[in-house]
């Protein structure tokens, strides 16, 4: 707004007019904050939710192979909450998970109620994950998702419901007027279709709607609190989050992780000191706490002499309230004003892969064979290769940074305000043997039904961005006598099961398996959020682009059918509230490729989505009820866990944990943007405490002459902690940390710190600190 000329000279009167000019400009100021027409209540929270960094199982690749030995950098689980201040309220909760779990939210949602009643339940609350497939298993209820994890995993399951559950509560206690604005963009170089075949087998009028075979376009809301200013941010946009390999041990949040990780530090360092520049360093990481703390040292004989005076001492005991104390972001937060909380939310990816330069045989070097994705009839030489090929973690940080550059543009430039009801429908469908309308083609309709759950041939050949093993193939809609052998072991589908799939080669009939338990869900949960003219659709899966299209337009037809006119932005958030795998065309389906083979329920998925949206729609329009539906069950008491628990924590004779055992080189120097520095301490398994809102590793800087600032940590990009043990009997174990050291970072001493819990024989968890030999940064 104008500031009315107090900078003329013709201002330079009495201080009795100044004051009076100061008061109506006070007055103006508060006059304008009631003319932003914040009419809702806005809260955001977050909190740890990483999960065992050592012995478990990832999630999303189903490689046994796969098992977690450190932290590339934390796992959080992010929430807004939009409430009329009188009226309606909506809680959305976006994990960095693989996926949603049924089980995970039935708990949430009892916790929920044990605390607030009925504010907050099943209707109202949507929990999405973001699809990093460098995440611990275990946390599902159903076998088929946690045999590679050897059963249900009680430690990645009660970190999941502790952190959505607290990361809801300070988001309510956050609750405050203010206001969220609405923008879109494109992102061109962040997603590719992984299954072009399947694709183009869609009509071609259809395709010809759209300039893409994948969806390129973000959608972010940014919430402003009104005394606060801007406090949140959370975006949707479609693509796998697989830029990390099946061959990662480490915990990463992967490319979206990775953005909302960036965008936070972009907003604390940058944003919230300035008018939102969205600029972003060189090496597309924004700048660390480091740079808050800058004693200039030209002399670099004094910076040695320095670093050589802090030697590394024998590690010693700590309290677990250290590795909290000395984490780095908890010391960038005003204890009076909420932390900034981005998110990069999941949407239809089911076939968008950020391997962006394609897929190629790593025999050859050449393209692979475009119907199957295989190398001479192979798929397990068919990868997709990220934008940092060969290094995955470069590709990570590419693809989450051009993420983070859209959403600081949309962010920056939203000026779209959301106005209206808060309102919300929700549903459970049992999906393994729904009624489906289909219209027919020149009129009239038919009944079709959807099928109990089962997993095809193609399943089993996994994908560009992860193949599976043995001789399976994407688009076999045949399959094979050995492997119907091997499937009839377990369960032998029927012919009414067969011909409802058909023609999809069923390979695991889970759908009809129930011993020891259910082997895959039946019962899905929908649910539609409104927010003003956002439409938030919460589907229980991965939808692929076209699916992903048909589900939003018919939706938004519905909406848009009455008063409320064609200004209705509809995203869809994918993996939420539960998982059941794929949903792809019909026509996309009888090709058999990965996602078809995933699309559980039949070639009629997609349109029991679509019908059953259509009527939530229309309650929703209408302001009627819909009905609840069956109740999906709570196995809880029924998992079964093989993973063998940690028996106890051993040093070498003479050795404390916490001790270095290869430290830096004395009188070592490093260059920013350049070198890397690797420490390793004897160590115990991360198993014996998760470090929740606290840190394994620590790089601290120097302050003078003896103070030690702390500057990354294991939730900082650049930093790695990798845990081992020589074998999987061992009770001796090593932490090592690598510090890829930033163009950004403040020249001066640094050194390393490690954190770690220990177990006894008898079960006692000692908790244990130390740190390497101080060394220079130049």
């Amino acid at each position: 707004m104008e500031f009315l000329g107090l900078g003329d000279n013709k201002v330079r009167r009495t201080s009795g007019a100044l004051w009076f000019k100061i008061a109506i400009l006070l007055v103006l100021c508060s006059v304008e904050g009631a003319l932003s027409d914040s009419n809702y209540l806005i809260g955001l929270g977050s909190y740890d939710i990483t999960g065992p960094a050592a012995d478990v199982n990832m999630m999303g690749y189903a490689n046994t192979e796969q098992i977690a030995s450190g932290v590339h950098f934390r796992l959080r689980a992010r929430t807004f909450i939009v409430a009329e201040p009188q009226g309606n309220r909506v809680a959305f909760v976006n994990l960095d998970a693989c996926m949603a779990s049924q089980l995970v939210k039935l708990k949430v949602v009892e916790r929920l109620k044990a605390r607030y009643g009925d504010l907050y339940t099943e209707k109202n609350v949507a929990i999405s994950g973001i699809h990093t497939h460098a995440g611990p298993g275990g946390y599902l209820q159903y076998v088929v998702y946690i045999v590679t994890s050897l059963g249900f995993v009680r430690q990645s399951f009660d970190v999941l419901v502790d952190g959505i559950e607290k990361s809801i509560i300070q988001a309510h206690e956050n609750l405050r007027p203010g206001s969220i604005f609405v923008n879109k963009g494109e992102i061109l170089d962040a997603g590719v279709n992984r299954s072009p075949s399947a694709y183009l087998n869609n009509p071609a009028s259809e395709r010809s709607k759209y300039k893409y075979d994948v969806d390129k376009e973000m959608t972010l809301l940014k919430f402003v609190d009104d005394q606060w200013g801007p406090v949140g941010s959370f975006n949707w946009f479609a693509t796998h989050g697989t830029s990390m390999s099946r061959t990662n041990s480490l915990i990463s949040g992967d490319n979206k992780g990775a953005a909302a990780r960036f965008m936070e530090d972009w907003f604390e360092e940058t944003g919230s000191r300035s008018a939102y520049s969205g600029e972003v360093a060189a090496d597309g990481i924004p700048r660390r706490v480091s740079n808050l703390f800058n004693d200039r040292h030209d002399n670099h004989h004094e910076l040695l002499e320095l670093a050589a005076s802090f030697q590394s001492p024998p590690g010693k005991l700590a309290t677990r309230t250290l590795s909290v104390a000395r984490r780095v972001r908890g010391a960038l937060r005003q204890a009076d004003k909420p932390g900034f909380v981005s998110a990069f939310c999941q949407s239809n990816c089911g076939d968008v892969s950020p391997n962006v330069l394609g897929a190629f045989c790593t025999d050859t070097g050449l393209p692979c064979e475009f119907n199957h994705s295989t190398c001479g009839g192979k798929n397990e030489l068919c990868y997709g290769r990220g934008p940092g090929y060969p290094d995955e973690f470069e590709s990570t940080r590419i693809i989450g940074e051009r993420q983070l550059r859209k959403a600081v543009d949309l962010f920056n430039k939203a000026s779209e305000q959301l106005k209206g009801k808060v309102d919300y429908r929700h549903a459970y469908i049992d999906f393994s043997q729904l009624e489906v309308t289909l219209t027919k083609q020149g009129g009239g309709s038919k009944v079709v039904k959807t099928c109990p759950a089962a997993m095809g041939f193609g399943f089993a050949a996994g994908t560009t961005d992860g193949p599976g093993a043995f001789d399976f193939t994407q688009g076999d809609d045949k399959g094979n006598a050995f492997w119907r052998l091997v499937r009839n072991v377990l369960k032998t589908p029927g012919k009414e099961q067969v011909d409802c799939q058909n023609p999809k080669p069923i390979l695991l009939d889970t759908g009809e398996m129930k011993e020891p338990y259910d082997w895959a869900p039946s019962i899905l949960p929908i649910q539609i959020i409104r927010i003003g003219q956002l439409v938030i659709l919460s589907v229980p899966g991965e939808f692929t682009t076209m699916a992903g299209r048909r589900l939003r337009d018919a939706v938004k037809t519905v909406l848009t059918s009455g008063s409320n006119g064609a200004n209705v932005h509809v995203v869809i958030a994918g993996l939420t509230n539960t998982y059941s795998q794929y949903i792809t065309t019909f026509e996309e389906y009888q090709v058999q490729r990965y996602e078809g083979a995933s699309t559980l329920y039949g070639p009629h998925t997609l349109s029991a989505y679509i019908q059953e949206f259509k009527k939530l729609a229309t309650a929703l329009t209408s302001g009627k009820p819909v009905a609840p539906g069956p109740q999906p069950p709570d196995l809880l008491d029924k998992q079964i866990s093989l993973l063998t628990p940690v028996v106890m924590d051993a040093t070498p004779r003479g050795v404390s944990f916490g001790d270095c055992s290869s430290d830096v080189p004395q009188n070592s120097t490093f260059k920013r943007g350049h070198d890397m520095v690797t420490v390793t301490f004897w160590s115990a398994c991360p198993r014996n405490d998760l470090m929740t809102e606290g840190t394994f590793a620590l790089v601290e800087i120097l302050h003078g002459k003896d103070t030690w600032v702390p500057a990354y940590d294991d939730d900082d990009f650049c930093l790695r902690f990798k845990w081992s043990r020589p074998s999987k009997l061992s009770t001796r174990s090593q932490a090592t940390i690598e510090w890829r050291i930033p163009e950004s970072a403040t020249p001066g001493v640094y050194r390393f710190r490690h954190f770690g819990a220990s177990k006894s024989l008898v079960g006692s968890i000692r908790h244990f600190t130390g740190s390497s030999s101080a060394f220079v940064v130049a």
